[in-house]
């Protein structure tokens, strides 16, 4: 009989053996890698870049085949679905699951919609066929105006011209939710800008409730560094509790503090974050312990690149004696980045999972601009990157 794996203590499990994280690249992949995190450590390098770029995509200059051969490759699995099957394999190889994240930002027209609907939905059905995808994932703002969503948490809330259009966007989101449960696929939505989120919880809610009771499908994403989120997880599990359904949580530090912090400044109102990333981190690993504490209740998933948080979190398993391979407990990183920490969790046993963004490269380069930017103003998030790349082309050319 096979004895359940349970957690290494804080000395045993290490996320500094590179030669596990890289395990999957080859030479001239690492190589590459090297080079591109080489530039990005350089905040210079990425604000001229990323500005040359922008240019020369505007003016309509043909330099798709480069972008699609550094930082695409980096960060991306491919244009579409089938194009992502390469990675999807080789994640599995290293036991890590894949999640599709389609990542095409900012149009809020009906055909989009429609097109983001259809999307997911294949998203899903790919997670049904394929056991190395564990989750699917989507954004509220890919099936709803941003500006309905702000007006239905308003004080006054929705106007009657915008009930309808409103309606028409949550009969897509449960429709979407409906095929998620139909195929026993578990479905993240994404967290937001807070003057969206309230409308947001209360739609996963909604689906949680009518989704939910007998095993976590629908998941809704916790940003800690907000000043009232550790009180709404709390309020979360005690109501999933009361209200008998499995609730699922993906907790994140947060997505949009640039965004959050300018807008409260112009309209001169409190910002909801924490003033100190030392709160945050607290309010963070406060959360993660208390879904622990909660395991029967809540399914949870720790989108994190911080690897005390992650340590801290594999130590607190080990003390209630459980196994690393919890089936309500994942960890999850974005694809390009924190290779050590996803590889040796799974290594060690531990559900893990990379985001892996796809869509045609014109539309997901906003999203590429937001991974070099938020890489290059990560305090010494770019720094370990290289570090770490650094010390595997070292090990390589000496073993």
């Amino acid at each position: 009989m096979n004895q359940p794996s349970y957690s290494k203590t804080l000395n045993q499990l290490s996320f500094e053996d590179t030669k596990i994280a890289f395990s999957s690249k080859t030479d001239f992949k690492l190589s590459k890698s090297y080079w591109i995190f080489a530039a990005m450590n350089q905040i210079w390098i990425v604000k001229l870049g990323t500005f040359f770029i922008k240019l020369l995509l505007f003016l309509h200059f043909p330099i798709k085949k480069l972008i699609k051969s550094t930082l695409f490759e980096q960060f991306c699995g491919g244009e579409s679905i089938e194009e992502c099957q390469k990675i999807i394999a080789e994640l599995h190889k290293g036991k890590i699951g894949t999640i599709l994240d389609y990542s095409v930002e900012g149009e809020e027209s009906e055909k989009s919609f429609q097109k983001t609907k259809s999307e997911i939905q294949e998203t899903i059905r790919k997670a049904h066929q394929d056991s190395a995808i564990p989750f699917a994932v989507f954004k509220m703002t890919g099936i709803f105006q941003a500006e309905l969503l702000e007006e239905f948490q308003t004080e006054s809330g929705l106007t009657e011209e915008n009930e309808a259009a409103f309606q028409h966007s949550k009969d897509i989101l449960t429709e979407i939710c409906q095929l998620a449960a139909d195929l026993h696929v578990k479905l993240f939505i994404d967290a937001e800008e807070s003057w969206i989120q309230t409308t947001i919880d209360v739609l996963a809610y909604e689906m949680m409730e009518k989704f939910n009771k007998d095993e976590a499908i629908i998941f809704n994403t916790y940003q800690m560094y907000r000043v009232d989120m550790l009180a709404n997880l709390t309020e979360a599990i005690a109501t999933a509790e009361t209200k008998a359904y499995h609730l699922g949580v993906k907790l994140v530090r947060g997505a949009y503090l640039e965004k959050e912090r300018l807008r409260a400044h112009e309209d001169e109102y409190s910002e909801p974050l924490h003033k100190e990333k030392e709160a945050t981190d607290h309010d963070f690993n406060q959360g993660m312990l208390l879904c622990l504490k909660h395991i029967g209740a809540v399914n949870f998933c720790l989108g994190t690149h911080n690897e005390a948080s992650c340590l801290q979190l594999t130590q607190a398993m080990a003390e209630v004696h459980i196994p690393n391979n919890h089936p309500h407990i994942y960890f999850a990183q974005l694809l390009g980045m924190s290779d050590n920490i996803s590889y040796n969790l799974a290594a060690a046993g531990y559900n893990v999972a990379k985001y892996v963004p796809y869509g045609p490269v014109e539309s997901v380069m906003p999203y590429l601009f937001r991974r070099a930017d938020e890489n290059s103003s990560i305090a010494g998030q770019t720094s370990r990157e290289f570090s770490l790349l650094q010390k595997e082309v070292r090990r390589r050319k000496t073993a």
